[in-house]
């Protein structure tokens, strides 16, 4: 067994390798660790649509924050019940019920609040560490690893005190600490506002495509009333078994794309050039008859699974527009039965061909600059990963 090498300046811990100025701790050595009792427990009639006291349960944890929007609240007398578990500004909390192990940062408190018995709030004592630092400890995979050896390769729906006190996590000085924590915050803010900007992007492509897809709004030079026709008038529904492959014959690799009904664009690859359907005018919606999911393709592809249904549309059409138009209709969810009769009766808004260029190429602008902010997000996440795994463990040093 080739032992592991040790820098000079570095030190062998149980948690692996750290700065020989820096400290291993364990949860129960400096940290008050409170959640409500048993007997205090809420019922969900308890639950109050308003009041003056919030109350924060699991499903309020959203990106390592509290959703204040989200959250119910409880009486006076509840809010009094127990003064360990009323929620001050530096509190970290953690899940222990359902979904374990979900952390959120208190950095803000728009009213006074406590917790329902399914959250942990865990403070340092004596100002042993830095509360921030500690929040960034726990969305890493220091944690991440301790909940893994907990559950051993099974399910664990439910996080004890009795475990979690033994959690061992790095321990710098404190400006170090702060100066960590300081700059995951700042990566956390650009990761917030990138998502801001996408979900604000989102909102214009719907108001966007309830107004050109309606003709409430005109593009300039365009005028005249447009048609309404049936589906059987603008798309043809192409056989796919012919094109269909067998998802044991999907590879990481290969010269053709696989399309199939659910969320991702490309499930696999294949070299089958049997298989491959020809898509020559670019004119082809694809539609996932069990998921009510809709995709435009414009390149070759291969099928997969079972349920992918190919919508060609007709020469005489733009194919984006018409992606677009179903993309605003309603299909009811029938759980696991196929939704494909629906589609034959929609009714769809006709404008001239020029028209439906011009709308279709707008829509494709704000989806194009969607997905270059959801590549940029994706990227600064992956960075934000690396630089946890560095600057917690002490490979990078900031100060």
């Amino acid at each position: 067994m080739v032992k592991e090498k040790v820098k000079d300046g570095y030190k062998k811990t149980i948690i692996g390798i750290l700065p020989e100025d820096w400290n291993v701790n364990r949860l129960f050595e400096n940290s008050s660790l409170k959640a409500r009792i048993g007997w205090q427990g809420l019922t969900t009639a308890e639950y109050l649509d308003t009041g003056d006291y919030f109350l924060i349960t699991g499903t309020d944890f959203n990106n390592g924050r509290i959703d204040w929007n989200n959250c119910h609240y409880v009486s006076k007398q509840r809010y009094n019940q127990d003064k360990n578990i009323q929620i001050k500004l530096g509190d970290v909390l953690v899940t222990k019920d359902g979904t374990i192990g979900k952390v959120a940062y208190i950095d803000k408190i728009l009213k006074e609040a406590t917790l329902n018995s399914g959250v942990f709030v865990i403070r340092p004592i004596d100002n042993a560490y830095n509360p921030e630092y500690f929040y960034h400890v726990l969305m890493s995979s220091i944690f991440t690893d301790f909940l893994n050896k907990l559950s051993a390769g099974s399910t664990i729906s439910h996080l004890y005190q009795k475990d979690f006190i033994h959690f061992s996590f790095p321990v710098p000085n404190l400006l170090v600490q702060k100066v960590i924590a300081e700059t995951l915050t700042n990566t956390d803010n650009l990761i917030q506002s990138l998502q801001k900007l996408i979900d604000k992007k989102k909102k214009i492509k719907q108001g966007t495509m309830q107004q050109l897809l309606t003709g409430k709004k005109r593009l300039p030079g365009f005028s005249g009333e447009w048609e309404t026709k049936k589906f059987d008038n603008i798309f043809i529904k192409i056989p796919n078994k012919k094109y269909q492959l067998n998802s044991l014959d999907y590879n990481d690799y290969g010269k053709y794309p696989i399309i199939d009904q659910g969320k991702t664009l490309i499930i696999g690859y294949s070299d089958n050039s049997d298989k491959v359907f020809e898509n020559n005018n670019k004119n082809v919606i694809v539609f996932g008859d069990h998921t009510r999911i809709f995709k435009y393709i414009n390149f070759d592809f291969i099928v997969g699974a079972d349920g992918t249904q190919l919508l060609k549309v007709k020469n005489e059409y733009n194919a984006k527009y018409f992606y677009y138009q179903l993309l605003t209709k309603e299909i009811p969810n029938t759980g696991y039965n196929r939704h494909f009769k629906f589609l034959k009766e929609f009714s769809f808004h006709v404008p001239s061909i020029e028209e439906q260029h011009e709308i279709s190429k707008i829509l494709t602008d704000i989806d194009s600059e969607i997905e270059s902010l959801q590549q940029k997000l994706e990227k600064y996440k992956k960075i934000k990963q690396g630089m946890m795994q560095e600057l917690l463990t002490g490979r990078i040093r900031l100060v």
